[in-house]
């Protein structure tokens, strides 16, 4: 097993790994994507986490916090049909506390655009916040197609 297989098989251990297969790209992609968010973000890459199944999904948790609810962990979540939210970590069975999400049709915004989401959501005062009843319709297709720079 190749090193690049090694670490990508550690998120999703049961999946089966050929190298022409798409999902295999979909991972590829996704996780080079997600360290590039990461990095324009600031948060380590064990604060990261992805998963490719019937739906494309990353994670990643953030060091500030929002000043509506400052004793709680905030998170960006990431799906390939509803792109960027920023959201209040709740315990399992809480509803979502949604912050903000990043608007429009391309769910995979540039790592700074990401970025400086974060920043304008989290800075004081009131900031535009954009409808949270969006859905991104990309072919899983484009979306490899549109993952294949970020692939190591």
């Amino acid at each position: 097993m190749t090193d690049e297989l090694s670490v990508l098989t550690q998120y999703s251990p049961t999946t089966p790994w050929s190298s022409d297969d798409g999902n295999w790209r979909l991972t590829r992609g996704l996780a080079g994507y997600l360290r590039a968010v990461a990095k324009a973000i600031g948060v380590p890459a064990e604060a990261t986490s992805f998963e490719v199944s019937d739906t494309a999904t990353a994670y990643l948790a953030l060091a500030q916090r929002s000043p509506d609810s400052p004793a709680r962990d905030l998170m960006l979540v990431w799906s390939e049909r509803s792109g960027w939210i920023l959201s209040v970590e709740t315990d399992p069975g809480e509803a979502p506390v949604v912050i903000d999400r990043i608007g429009g049709t391309d769910p995979l915004p540039e790592p700074s655009v990401v970025a400086r989401f974060v920043a304008d959501a989290l800075s004081p005062g009131d900031a535009e916040r954009r409808p949270l009843d969006g859905f991104i319709d990309m072919s899983r297709p484009r979306l490899v197609e549109s993952l294949t720079r970020y692939m190591a």
